[in-house]
């Protein structure tokens, strides 16, 4: 999560959950514009070897309005 909030521009972020499940740790997090003009939902699945990440896979989610063909579908519910 650090490399993200230390993303060049002014970012900022923070960690919502963390789950650990034998060597793959889950993470979810935001990590935002200071300004607060940009959000983002980031899950990570980080696998560890020897105390070292040996894989990483990232899901990023923009936490800006629906496109109008998936609003107009009347489904999901704005998160926070």
């Amino acid at each position: 999560m650090k490399v993200n909030c230390d993303y060049p521009n002014d970012w900022d972020g923070e960690i919502e959950r963390v789950e650990e499940n034998g060597d793959t740790i889950v993470l979810v997090g935001r990590v935002f514009s200071k300004d607060k003009s940009e959000s983002y939902h980031v899950v990570s699945f980080i696998k560890v070897r020897d105390g070292k990440v040996a894989e990483m896979d990232e899901y990023w989610a923009d936490d800006g309005e629906a496109p109008k063909w998936r609003a107009d579908l009347g489904i999901g519910k704005k998160i926070k």
